[in-house]
């Protein structure tokens, strides 16, 4: 067995594994970290005029966030809910224009807008975590 498939299986197992066993919450959070490392990704992607992987992790990022924004439930959320609804559909518009452009500023605002979220999401006391 080759050393580089073994290491990616026991990856996709590890990930497998960590998702079956995560809280809602973490789920979430999981999300948003594929996310982020998705947009580093479609950076580095750029820097190295890799056109193609670029735009796959552009489309990855946008699915995670598409995917962020259906779990949104805006009846008992409300309007922090509606708001973070808004806001993803920005950020997938961004992703899209950075793309175009290969524009590596836009992506990092993206990034920053996440981490932004993320930061809030993370400091939820564990009492509401369900």
């Amino acid at each position: 067995m080759n050393a580089v498939f073994a290491m990616k299986q026991y990856k996709q197992v590890s990930v497998h594994s960590g998702i079956m066993d995560a809280s809602p919450h973490r789920l979430v959070q999981m999300l948003m970290e594929g996310m982020l490392e998705k947009v580093a990704l479609a950076k580095g992607n750029m820097a190295n005029n890799n056109i193609a992987s670029k735009g796959e992790n552009i489309s990855k990022a946008i699915a995670i966030i598409g995917g962020l924004q259906s779990s949104l439930n805006i009846d008992s959320g409300g309007e922090i809910a509606e708001n973070l609804g808004n806001l993803y559909d920005y950020m997938t518009n961004r992703l899209v224009v950075a793309n175009l452009h290969n524009d590596e500023a836009i992506l990092d605002e993206v990034s920053g807008l996440m981490v932004e979220i993320k930061m809030g999401w993370d400091g939820i006391p564990d009492a509401f975590k369900h």
